[in-house]
């Protein structure tokens, strides 16, 4: 009797292991779809606002407070039917550039146009903006062939200090490019800590 119990016991304890590995398979959604394993790898990356950057930064100003040195990086493009070339996509002033006085402004300028010529030169404000480049406000503030413009493909690199406080435009010198609107606003400020861009509200192209 005590052995037959036993076997009884035995056989049940095996009739509930097979139902229990009969249960263990893969789980199921409520559709009946294999859910898909939890991910092993790193979490994504966050990516950062857009909001983040300051409203007057731009990516071709790079200012050295403790140098004293902002590096402009510039580039003449152009539009089929615009009124003028721009540069960094601006044009008729869009864009200022604040200087400290006595900071060395540096900038590597390029023309991506292949219709015109065109050339930067820094000049003091007066009343109208001229026809053509002339004399540069500060020693070097040029490009090469300021009248004669230089051609799609070619750069040039200027290193100049602002020296004295004021308003200036950094202009094409070739012929009706300035007062067509391929110019910047330069200000060699007295009371500024650091080199920043100004962003004026865009004109018609």
């Amino acid at each position: 009797m005590i052995l037959a119990l036993c076997l009884l016991r035995l056989t049940a304890v095996a009739a509930a292991s097979s139902i229990l590995l009969g249960c263990s398979g893969p789980r199921q959604t409520a559709a009946g779809a294999t859910a898909p394993p939890p991910p092993t790898g790193p979490a994504p990356a966050v990516s950062k606002s857009a909001g983040t950057t300051a409203p007057d930064s731009a990516s071709w100003l790079v200012a050295d407070s403790a140098a004293r040195v902002v590096t402009l990086e510039l580039e003449v493009t152009a539009r089929p039917g615009a009124a003028s070339a721009l540069i960094n996509g601006h044009r008729a002033g869009e864009a200022r550039i604040i200087v400290p006085i006595g900071w060395t402004v540096k900038w590597n300028w390029r023309s991506v146009d292949s219709a015109a010529t065109h050339s930067l030169v820094v000049m003091a404000q007066r009343e109208k903006i001229p026809l053509e480049g002339g004399r540069a406000a500060f020693s070097n503030a040029m490009t090469r062939m300021v009248t004669e413009g230089l051609s799609a493909g070619q750069s040039d690199e200027s290193t100049f200090v602002a020296e004295e406080a004021g308003w200036y435009w950094m202009l094409c010198g070739v012929p009706s490019h300035a007062i067509n609107g391929e110019w910047l606003e330069l200000r060699a400020d007295p009371d500024a800590r650091t080199a920043r861009i100004e962003l004026k509200k865009k004109r018609k192209r």
